[in-house]
């Protein structure tokens, strides 16, 4: 069925993109082209961090299911785990239409949404019916892990007042937390990143959540490098478990061809894979091994995977590709893993974590 799915989006993209990203949610929603049972995965796929088992390092990026409405739909089409979010405090229009555009010709999107949502009411009410048992008598829950994006109003925002109210609102149904601190889209956003900032945001959940599933904060990837090791550094100290390297970027490579490459916003996909790479292996090397890290940005093939996993990543997520792909894009990329893992002897994947550091 996830076939079935994937041969449809010729059809799909010839809607404005961000009609074609409702109509998804709404087809996962009903379960359209979705297998009742999640596949398993090959043993040689699993692997742990964040105290967690995942049966697959492939997870969704927050953007795609804003208000956790199809997290169970999107596990059962093979993800190792799943990503709802960002979330705010009140509910929000976000920015003025259009405000997403496919740029086909070099497999990117651009995307100046501006954390349009529903509401942390909305989204924690989702987020506990998902917890409960079915009527069946089947076990609740996704059936993989399952994470919660948070982040701040366009307006009359407090950062340290608001994360730790959304922390206490989703900490009861979650996995993980990630703090969106670097979507370029809110004004000012970015600037929580700072390492003193940033600190102060963490310090203020600590105080009020001493108890709380693992805390990831999500970087930029256009922060200068200079600025990265006080972040990692701020991050660490204040009880922080995680990283995701990167989000969105305000860069626009000159190999960009598509008549959208001036449109502003948030660029994810094919031309993100270097810098996420190279801010992986520099944000690695920094935490050793004293944070988990999600790799995101440009991950296309099985081989991306192994090599941002050979740079220390435990996990990966994917957005551009799955937008362009569809679901057949899971099953490709895991067995591309095992070709690979098959081919060079690798057993499990933390025999090649963090080798070409």
């Amino acid at each position: 069925m996830s076939v079935l799915a994937s041969l449809s989006l010729p059809l799909v993209r010839k809607l404005d993109p961000e009609k074609a990203h409702e109509l998804a949610i709404d087809a996962l929603t009903l379960g359209i082209s979705v297998p009742f049972k999640r596949p398993e995965d090959d043993p040689a796929l699993a692997t742990r961090a964040l105290g967690l088992r995942f049966s697959n390092p492939i997870g969704i990026a927050a953007g795609f299911d804003k208000n956790a409405r199809v997290l169970r739909p999107l596990a059962r089409l093979g993800f190792g785990f799943v990503e709802a979010g960002t979330v705010t405090p009140r509910p929000q229009p976000g920015n003025p239409k259009p405000r997403l555009f496919r740029l086909e010709e070099d497999r990117v999107v651009i995307n100046r949404m501006g954390f349009n949502n529903q509401g942390i009411d909305r989204f924690a009410v989702r987020l506990a019916r998902l917890t409960r048992p079915l009527p069946s008598g089947r076990a609740g829950g996704a059936g993989v892990p399952v994470g919660a994006n948070i982040g701040i109003n366009k307006t009359g925002a407090d950062p340290e007042r608001d994360y730790p109210a959304l922390v206490a609102r989703v900490k009861p149904y979650v996995n993980y937390i990630v703090l969106n601190v670097s979507s370029p889209n809110t004004p000012g956003l970015r600037g929580l990143q700072d390492a003193a900032r940033l600190k102060g945001i963490l310090d203020a959940i600590a105080a009020r959540h001493p108890e709380r599933p693992p805390l990831l904060v999500k970087l930029a990837p256009d922060l200068e490098d200079d600025a990265i090791a006080p972040i990692v550094e701020a991050a660490i100290q204040s009880g922080v478990q995680g990283l995701i390297i990167n989000n969105t970027t305000l860069a626009r490579p000159d190999s960009l061809r598509s008549p959208h490459k001036s449109e502003s916003g948030g660029l994810s996909g094919r031309p993100l894979a270097a810098r996420s790479t190279q801010m992986l292996r520099l944000v690695a090397n920094i935490a050793a091994g004293r944070l988990a890290l999600v790799s995101c940005g440009g991950i296309e093939s099985g081989q991306d995977i192994l090599d941002r996993i050979r740079l220390g990543a435990d996990l990966v997520q994917v957005y551009t590709a799955f937008a362009y792909e569809g679901p057949a894009l899971i099953a490709r990329l895991k067995r591309e893993m095992l070709q690979i893992m098959r081919a060079q002897g690798i057993e499990a994947l933390d025999d090649v974590r963090g080798v070409d550091l």
